[in-house]
């Protein structure tokens, strides 16, 4: 009897243990740096690179929103030039992949928005970067589409 209580207590852990693991992997991965995403990119397959340059920029833009609104500005410009970095990254993956245009081109609007919303709330003098880098992310997002729906194609 104490031997058939030691065995179900052992798989019952066994269980909680496995049960665990499982949900530890397919939970999302939010502490993965941005450096470890950058580093994941060389090593990525050309399909699955446009997806991980727009996290990156993404959560580059994140950093940027908090570092303009702490007032600064130094930083917030480095973080900036990534998020256009690999958004042009990530349009050059998702033209040569062939995958993940649309959504990289959707990805790309909605960073541009938020970025023309962060110029609008600054000075006129501290704009100047934020204006290139929506003319940049505008180019990104129109190579997109030239690549989506190219002209005479039927």
């Amino acid at each position: 009897m104490l031997r058939v209580r030691y065995v179900v207590r052992l798989w019952g852990t066994v269980a909680l243990l496995a049960l665990a693991t499982l949900m530890a992997r397919a939970a999302p991965n939010s502490d993965v740096t941005v450096e470890q995403m950058k580093a994941r990119v060389s090593s990525a397959s050309v399909g699955d690179r446009p997806h991980l340059c727009v996290q990156i920029a993404q959560k580059q833009l994140a950093e940027t929103d908090k570092l303009y609104a702490a007032g600064d500005l130094e930083k917030g410009q480095a973080a900036l030039l990534d998020v256009v970095t690999y958004c042009e990254l990530a349009r050059d993956y998702a033209i040569q992949s062939r995958k993940y245009q649309k959504q990289s081109e959707i990805a790309v609007r909605t960073m541009t928005r938020r970025i023309s919303e962060l110029m609008h709330s600054l000075g006129q003098n501290d704009q100047a970067p934020l204006k290139d880098a929506v003319d940049r992310l505008q180019r990104v997002r129109d190579d997109l589409l030239k690549a989506m729906f190219p002209k005479g194609a039927k």
